[in-house]
């Protein structure tokens, strides 16, 4: 009995918030789905886009795909229950907007903005994507255990490759400084999958924001929660492996930023994510 109520609930299920007629919704934190301790920022994007589509697909004229999320975290969450509250803003025309707050022990700890549209049935017109193979290579790191740090909950339901020629952090080496734009960038490539469940566009939400913090190829190991988090869904990710290229302007004390480009296996792209974060320390 122990082994099935410690057994880990895969993302679709976990992520999906329970109404309660209102506008309300509650959840578990679970802490499968957790970081350095305090669920996962990409899972709580995820699951404040999930109670926005929950709301609007009430009214069958509208749309209902997340196109963008921006979120501010305020306070740290806990793994446990949370109250999450809805406020539709606008509704019908080209989009609608719904706000989310995420509330734990009678305080708002996370609060997003997400509009909802449709999502285009077709591909792009023109893009300009970072290239990556559309599966790990053989010489790929698999980020598990230690290795994983502050992540290890989640590469036990996630399968993560890292790009071994950017993971300098793993081999001690770092990265020239950048004074010029013809020095290398401060980023991270790697390959992502759920090890149950599907790829959908909500854990591609996830994956924009489960790199390894890009400061740890500087020496800054640790956790690095984020402040502010804005996600642009583009397109519904097609089965398989998804691409993550994370790139860095700066990084300074106490913030960092980074911008993180998802594809999927077919080369479309899925999600961008662009944050700033608390730098780890050393």
């Amino acid at each position: 009995m122990k082994a099935a109520a410690e057994q880990a609930m895969p993302f679709g299920a976990a992520s999906v918030p329970r109404s309660l007629g209102d506008g309300t919704f509650t959840t578990t934190l679970r802490p499968e789905w957790s970081v350095g301790g305090h669920p996962h920022a990409g899972f709580l994007v995820a699951l404040l886009a999930r109670a926005a589509v929950a709301v609007v697909a009430e009214h069958a004229e509208m749309a209902s795909d997340p196109i963008s999320v921006s979120v501010e975290f305020l306070r740290a969450t806990s793994v446990g229950p949370a109250l999450l509250r809805t406020d539709v803003r606008k509704a019908g025309g080209q989009t609608t907007v719904v706000g989310v707050r995420l509330e734990q022990r009678g305080r708002c700890c996370v609060e997003g903005t997400v509009m909802i549209s449709r999502l285009p049935g077709l591909r792009s017109v023109w893009s300009e994507l970072p290239v990556m193979p559309a599966e790990p290579p053989s010489n790929a790191i698999t980020l598990s255990g230690a290795q994983a740090g502050d992540a290890a909950r989640l590469t036990e339901n996630c399968e993560v490759r890292l790009d071994a020629s950017t993971a300098l952090f793993l081999t001690g080496r770092r990265p020239p400084v950048v004074r010029n734009t013809k020095a290398p960038r401060l980023r991270l490539r790697l390959w992502v999958r759920p090890k149950s469940g599907a790829t959908d566009l909500y854990f591609a939400l996830l994956v924009g924001d489960i790199s390894p913090p890009v400061p740890s190829n500087l020496g800054h190991s640790g956790y690095a929660p984020p402040v502010q988090l804005t996600a642009l869904v583009r397109a519904r990710p097609s089965p398989g492996w998804l691409r993550v290229h994370v790139d860095s302007r700066s990084v300074n004390r106490p913030w960092f930023d980074s911008d993180a480009t998802v594809i999927d296996a077919t080369g479309q792209l899925v999600c961008q994510v662009r944050q700033l974060a608390v730098t780890p320390g050393r």
